[in-house]
């Protein structure tokens, strides 16, 4: 990160990739060492935390999803968290056209706020999210159990977080043995997403320039399997089955 710093950088933006969150002690130090704002990418990571506290509390700006995919969900939006004041205070006018009275503007804007629906959505899921984030725990925990036999690579969980279990990646040994996989799932109705597929250089509007080599390696290989509140215990022995039966042939 800190190789990639120029005179012309004003901000270090990282993501806390499947709830797992960044190691934002490291990333703090680089930022106050060139004066640079931090910004998170904090989609996944509603329910983490980190030393203790929400992992909401680092950065200058953490910016969260509540899309109706997410473990808490207001159908569609999300939210911007800052401790700034001032800050908070422009992201205000911001999200309502820039508007500072019904004939005042101040600076651009765009429409980005929430609805009453939207909200009220919200409000009935929020007083779930214990037992939501219980949940998911232990059916991670399950998978992880009946897994076991199976040759594949898992996050590193940040020793200093408490993870939100946001989602279930593994990696496979390569795609073909990852295409294998989504085969026989498919054939017991079961729909895993690629999560993070094609990597992001090979799409059509990005310039041509340098390979992402780590990238598209691990973009070919990792599949989230289903996780969400209301999986049973017994759909996630099938899934186990199926991926276990389709490693022997």
């Amino acid at each position: 990160m800190e190789a990639a710093i120029t005179p012309q950088t004003s901000a270090i933006l990282a993501t806390h990739v499947f709830g797992n969150p960044c190691a934002a002690q490291e990333i703090a130090a680089v930022a106050a060492k060139h004066k640079l704002r931090v910004i998170y990418d904090a989609a996944h990571a509603f329910g983490t935390s980190y030393q203790g506290r929400s992992v909401l509390h680092q950065g200058d700006i953490s910016t969260l999803s509540f899309h109706s995919t997410k473990l808490f969900h207001t159908v569609e939006g999300g939210a911007l968290i800052t401790h700034d004041a001032d800050l908070a205070n422009k992201i205000a006018h911001m999200r309502n056209f820039g508007f500072h009275g019904p004939e005042a503007f101040q600076g651009v804007g765009i429409n980005g706020k929430n609805s009453e629906f939207h909200a009220a959505m919200g409000l009935c899921n929020l007083k779930y999210i214990r037992q939501i984030l219980a949940r998911r725990q232990q059916l991670s925990e399950a998978y992880h159990d009946m897994l076991k036999p199976l040759r594949i690579g898992k996050p590193f969980l940040h020793p200093n977080a408490g993870f939100n279990y946001a989602y279930y990646p593994v990696l496979f040994e390569s795609e073909a043995v990852l295409l294998k996989m989504v085969k026989a799932l498919h054939g017991v109705y079961v729909y895993p997403r690629r999560y993070f597929y094609p990597s992001l250089e090979t799409l059509s509007y990005v310039k041509p320039g340098q390979q992402m080599t780590i990238s598209s390696d691990i973009a070919s290989r990792v599949l989230c399997l289903p996780l969400y509140h209301d999986l049973s215990m017994e759909e996630v022995k099938m899934i186990c089955r199926a991926i276990l039966r389709a490693e022997r042939y």
